[in-house]
Formats: structure tokens, C-alpha cells, sequence
């Protein structure tokens, strides 16, 4: 990775600068209080865990291709009531989607960010880097969150998986974006993100430059040499 080469600096929305963890399980919490679901699960940290595994899955398999996004929001509700529910389907269904309003409007309204974010948006904003954010979430609250954050001046473009119902690591999300920015050279961009398999190798598959943010500081292979690794949001000052 070329330092003199990098034009566009792309980052990683959740768990890269915003700190989705916290502020998902804020928003659980909010949500279990407002459409008592104590009925289903007797302590609110059960259902934090129940949905946190069941979501997880469920993304892995979104971010495959797999399944579609209607699908991925509406299961990630009902899996983890419908042992304990015992009405019928459709008022399943419909207290599914309910859910998942309530819970994307509760974690839209949160303001957490990762350590170091600001400082690291400041300091690439000082050195005239553009910045842009590319991201496998949701139209409807990524931009919400970005707002909520504070985050909306500190950013010059935001292109998401919704925008061509591609999701990263598929390449073409990083060739639309780079079409977005109106500058083709792969080597003009680098992506920072904390997820290998959909971040990192989709940036090295497309040309870029990337830097793994290793936030849980769990082994990881190198994979390529445009592929930096670093613990911190801090330690983006020593590289670009």
C-alpha cells in the first residue's frame, strides 16, 4: 500500500466507528422494556444473547448471499420467540416485524462510537484524504446513525450494500464505489474494516489497499501485502 498513492480512505460503519456492540445491545434493552418481552424470556440478558447468536448467523449467511434481507430481519425476531409463542403464525409474523422497527429505531438513536473514531476522521479530514463509507447495512438506519453520531460533516460519501443489493466481499461493491467517487485507479483507494472476510478480502479481491482493525485482537493470517493489521483506530496516524 502506496501512502502517496491513497486518494479515498473507505471505512467500516459498524464496529469500525460506530461501536455497533454497545449500542445494539442498548437498543435490546430498550426494546425488551417497550414490547415486554419478558413474556418470552424471563431476564433480559437471555434475550440479548439468544438474538445476538441467532442474528449472527443469519448475517453470515446474508453476507454469502444466501438469504435476502426481508428474510435476515424478520428471523432474526421470530427464531428466538417462537418456542415460547403460542399464537398463530401470522400474529408471529406480524409481531416479527414490529420488532424490528422498534429495534431499528432505538439503535438509529444511539450516539457511540468506536475509541479513536473522531480522532481518526479528524486527522484524515487534516491530511485531505476523502472519505467515504462503505458498508453492508441497512439504507434506512446507517444514514440515521451516521446523523446520531455527529458523523454526517466528517464524511464525503457513504455507499451501501443497499444501494445495488450487493454486499461486500463481492467486488463490485468496491468497483461502485469507486465509480461513486469518480476515480477508477484500485490503487487510489484503501478500505479499513474489522471484518477479514468481508472487508478486508473484498478490498485486496478489488485492487485496494486494507487495514484490518483487529479489535478483539484474535489471530489472523496475513493475507496479502496490501493487508495491515492493527489494534487501534490510532494506529491509522503511522500509516497514511
Amino acid at each position: 500500500m502506496r501512502q502517496d498513492s491513497v486518494k479515498w480512505v473507505w471505512i467500516d460503519l459498524d464496529d469500525t466507528l460506530i461501536d455497533f456492540r454497545a449500542n445494539s445491545r442498548v437498543a435490546l434493552r430498550l426494546l425488551y422494556d417497550e414490547m415486554n418481552l419478558g413474556r418470552f424470556y424471563s431476564c433480559c440478558n437471555d434475550w440479548i444473547a439468544a438474538y445476538e447468536k441467532n442474528n449472527k448467523s443469519l448475517w453470515d449467511r446474508y453476507n454469502r448471499a444466501e438469504i435476502t434481507k426481508e428474510f435476515l430481519r424478520i428471523e432474526r425476531m421470530r427464531a428466538v420467540i417462537a418456542d415460547a409463542w403460542q399464537g398463530g403464525n401470522d400474529d408471529l409474523v406480524s409481531l416479527s416485524w414490529e420488532m424490528d422497527r422498534v429495534y431499528l429505531a432505538r439503535l438509529a438513536e444511539q450516539k457511540t462510537l468506536v475509541g479513536g473514531a473522531r480522532e481518526m476522521l479528524d486527522y484524515l479530514r487534516g491530511r485531505e484524504y476523502n472519505i467515504g463509507v462503505l458498508s453492508n447495512g441497512f439504507s434506512q438506519v446507517q444514514h440515521l446513525k451516521i446523523a446520531s453520531a455527529g458523523l454526517t460533516d466528517k464524511i464525503d460519501l457513504v455507499v451501501l450494500s443497499d444501494d445495488i443489493g450487493v454486499n461486500k466481499p463481492d467486488r463490485r461493491i468496491y468497483d461502485y464505489a469507486m465509480g461513486k467517487a469518480g476515480c477508477p485507479n484500485p490503487e487510489a483507494h484503501v478500505m479499513i474494516g474489522d471484518n477479514p472476510d468481508t472487508d478486508i478480502a473484498g478490498a485486496i479481491a478489488a485492487g485496494w489497499g486494507a487495514i484490518y482493525f483487529n479489535r478483539s485482537k484474535v489471530a489472523t493470517p496475513v493475507m496479502h501485502e496490501r493487508f495491515v493489521e492493527i489494534g487501534s483506530l490510532a494506529s491509522v496516524i503511522c500509516l497514511l
